[in-house]
């Protein structure tokens, strides 16, 4: 399932690079993931966003977000993302 939600996952949220994941958890009885993000929007700042991915019918689902202060994210930085990128280009994210 996690194959399948990367697939689907990795190509939209690249936009908002560097990007870590801070929650995974599988449901293999529903073929549900709930997981959740953080990374920084160019409208938004510091962002914790949350997905519901159905693997059975391959649909991701936006399942809101809430602001992340500097301070909570400083740790995370240390860390290594769930999806890196070359360059971060945040300006020209589409802003969803």
């Amino acid at each position: 399932m996690r194959e399948m939600r990367d697939k689907k996952v990795i190509p939209h949220l690249i936009q908002y690079a560097p990007v870590w994941l801070v929650e995974d958890t599988p449901d293999p009885e529903s073929d549900v993931i709930l997981f959740n993000v953080v990374f920084h929007h160019a409208r938004y700042g510091w962002v914790n966003r949350r997905y519901r991915y159905d693997a059975f019918n391959d649909v991701l689902y936006h399942a809101g977000q809430n602001r992340v202060t500097e301070d909570e994210v400083l740790d995370l930085e240390d860390k290594k993302p769930y999806i890196t990128a070359e360059s971060v280009n945040t300006v020209d994210s589409y802003g969803g």
